[in-house]
Parts: C-alpha cells; structure tokens; sequence
C-alpha cells in the first residue's frame, strides 16, 4: 500500500457521483454511502471478531480483504490481524491519519461501481461482505482513558442558571476548555443495555442522604473524538497539528443520574452520578469523510475573550467547527409494545459547540498528558439556543418542571425504566453526498 497525495486521493473519494457497486450504498438515505467508508469493530455469527468498514447496509470484511492482498502489504497486514485479534482498532488508528486516509481511498476504489478495481471486488462479493444485520457490532477502540467536556455554552448556561441563578456561567468558562476525566471501563457498544443506577440523593436539605435507585435518570447527547496517533509523555500538541492526531469521530450518550450528581459533584466534580454507563456508536467517521461538511468555529458574543495563542490558530477559526445535524428519540416500553415509532425530543447542530475539536485535543495534551490511540474525548452535552436544541432532559424539562408528552399519553421529566434513547447524526448540504454515523441505542432497565 502506498499513501497517494493527501489532497487529490480525498477530492477523489468525495465526489457526489461516485456510485459504488454495493446497491444499498447508493440509496439517498442511506448513513454509509461510498463518500463515508466509516471504520468500526464487529463480531460475526461464528463469533470472529473482526474490522470492517460500512457501506450501505454492508460491511466490507478488512480480514478478507487483506487476504486477497489488494490493498495491504506485509508488514501492515499484521495491523489488520492484530485489530481481529483484539477485537478492536487501535493497532489500526496508532498508524496515524494519513494511513488512515491511505486505506480509505484504497477501499474506495475497491467499492466503485466502475473501473477495474470495482470490477475485480464485486467478484468477490459473497467473501468480502457481511450483512450489517447478521453481527454484533462492538465498541471500535479499546479505549484506555476517556474525556468528558463541557464545550457547549448554551448547555453550561442554561445548566448553570438552574442551580445558580445570579452567576449562572462561572468565570473561567470562556478561558479554559472544561472537562474531567471519565471511566472508561464502562464504556458500551449501542444496542446495550443501561442499568438504572444507584446512589445518595439528597432532596431535603433539613435531612440526611438517603441510598437507592436514582430517580431522575437522563442522557447528553455528544460527539465523541477518537485519537488516533497519540503524543509522548511530556509532549504538547499545537493546535496547528491537532487534527493529525484525530482519527474521527462518533455519537456518545453520556448517561447520567442527575439527583446523585446534585448531590455529590461539589467539591470535585462528577463520579458516580456518570460513570455507571456511556454509550458509543459503533462507527468512527474519519475527518477526510466530513471535510465537506466543515464550517466556521462559533462565533463568539462581542465582549468575549479571543481564545488564548495556544488555543487560536486561523485554519481553525475559518473551518475548526463540523455541520452535523444530531437528534434524540426516545421511545418507551408502552410505544413499543402498542407499536408507536420512537418520538423526536430534540435536534440541534453541532457547530454550536463553543470549543472546536481541535482545541479540547490541543488543551488536553497542553500540560504533557500523553493521548494514545483509542482514547476518547467527548464533547458535552450538544445543546443550541432554542429549546428544541437541548441536547438533555435536565434542559428539555426545565429540571423536570415542563414535561414532555409522549404520543401514548405518558409523560417525562427524566427516564423511566424501559425507555430507550436513540441519537442520530448526520451530515449534509448541497453538492456533496449525505453522510451519516448510524444509530447509538440505548434501553434503560430496573
């Protein structure tokens, strides 16, 4: 395998005709078109693990691949069994962007409707593909270390006037990307189950706390970053350069307990009021696959500070922000069983986020923490300026005062066991293919 010129090899994977020969993949509405080619980790029915790469409602088999030798050499080959055999990308992502960028445009090729490459995969195709409905798609990365933000101000505002109304945005927000260290042992692949937490709550300030099943369970709608090639201990990373290190990104219900947060997160913060469970979709959408999709940083209120010199760099400000639509679903166990499709709670962009991409890598990495691949940053709560765009029911309720109906007739101000959270994201605009990033699933239990 050979790594084409960056830019060229990537103007040629997004063209809007390309059409590839998976038939799936060329439907409008499909998340996986041959402009995507995003990477996950899934488990066949003879529960192999395997990397693959979706396309349309397929996946191509990268072990299978490899075998026909069409695409990897020997010693990167060894990559691709070392992710089967782990089950996991991160032999794979510790390769670094342009690698990355190398198999996609190789995969590409593979999967076009036309020319030779095309022609010689689709005689294959019974060997090289697996019906996304016939496996168990797992977590993608083995993720050593996971990284929660707090990077939209609109979900930091609204938060803060509930529980502080007078100084409802503390000082430091506008200066410093805030963020705390999660558990990533806890980590699940969509599709799984989430068990009901419990914790101390405390709800009469003239009484002590009392231990048991939160009762005001909720979850944040985010976008995660996987790292790829990390940084050595001690070592920062510019922000000029903080893309280089992204292998792509993902959709994260951060699951929360808001009672046991109330309670416990002062003064250090958020535990077990968020490390009970985080839900990931299975697929890592590369940067090269949303770069028609890049927008402007947020446009910050007059009055605010620029961002200090480590965290500004001009290329970022023109283009740092990602165009994705993201939108919650919530369908309960009485919707389900009476046959009720999932109701919509909320849509919003995540180009309202305050802090880019690459500045939560490059302030992570900015005191030395070394970043290593699989590593997992997530956004924060993804919430805009209307109330339709709040990214969690703590905001969408108004902390439980304004509950939502659902068709049934029932009502939420935060979840009830048996309802199942589904957030979606998807990118689009005219003169470039819509791509999206598949489901992250998640059902709450007793």
């Amino acid at each position: 395998m050979t790594i084409p010129a960056h830019e060229s090899a990537l103007a040629d994977t997004l063209r809007p005709d390309l059409a590839s020969w998976v038939e799936s993949a060329n439907h409008a509405d499909t998340d996986f078109p041959i402009q995507n080619l995003p990477l996950g980790c899934f488990r066949d029915a003879r529960q192999h693990t395997r990397p693959g790469v979706a396309i349309g409602d397929q996946i191509l088999d990268l072990v299978e691949l490899d075998r026909t030798g069409w695409l990897f050499a020997q010693p990167f080959s060894d990559t691709i069994a070392r992710c089967a055999a782990d089950g996991s990308l991160n032999a794979l992502l510790a390769q670094g962007r342009d690698v990355l960028s190398a198999i996609r445009h190789g995969v590409s090729r593979l999967l076009r409707a036309d020319g030779d490459h095309g022609a010689r995969s689709r005689e294959l195709r019974d060997r090289l593909l697996v019906p996304m409905a016939d496996v168990e798609m797992l977590v993608p990365a083995r993720i050593g270390d996971y990284t929660d933000f707090y990077a939209s101000i609109h979900h930091a505002s609204n938060v803060g006037s509930m529980f502080r109304p007078d100084n409802a945005l503390l000082p430091n927000y506008k200066w410093v990307p805030i963020g705390y260290h999660g558990r990533a042992s806890s980590i699940v692949p969509s599709g799984a189950a989430v068990r009901r937490p419990s914790g101390q709550t405390r709800d009469d300030a003239s009484a002590p706390p009392q231990f048991g099943p939160t009762r005001r369970l909720d979850y944040e709608l985010e976008v995660g970053v996987f790292i790829g090639a990390g940084n050595a201990l001690g070592a920062s990373i510019p922000i000029g350069q903080a893309e280089s290190h992204v292998a792509g990104l993902c959709l994260v219900n951060d699951w929360s307990a808001r009672d046991v947060q109330a309670w416990e997160y002062q003064p250090l913060g958020p535990f077990l009021a968020k490390n009970f469970a985080t839900t990931v979709s299975p697929w890592i959408v590369s940067l090269d696959a949303l770069a028609p999709f890049r927008a402007p940083a947020f446009a910050r209120a007059e009055g605010d500070p620029a961002p200090l010199p480590y965290l500004h760099d001009e290329r970022d400000a023109r283009a740092g922000g990602v165009d994705i639509t993201l939108e919650v679903l919530i369908q309960s166990l009485r919707m389900r069983r009476e046959g009720v499709a999932p109701m919509r709670v909320s849509r919003g962009s995540f180009t309202a986020m305050y802090w880019t991409v690459a500045q939560l890598v490059t302030h992570h990495a900015s005191n030395g923490a070394n970043l290593q691949p699989g590593d997992l940053l997530a956004s924060g709560t993804v919430s805009g300026a209307e109330k339709e765009s709040r990214g969690c029911l703590l905001e969408r309720t108004w902390r439980g005062t304004e509950p939502l109906t659902l068709p049934t007739g029932e009502t939420r101000r935060f979840l009830e066991d048996g309802d199942e959270v589904i957030m979606r994201g998807w990118c689009e605009r005219e003169g470039a293919r819509r791509i999206g990033f598949g489901e992250c699933r998640g059902t709450v239990i007793a």
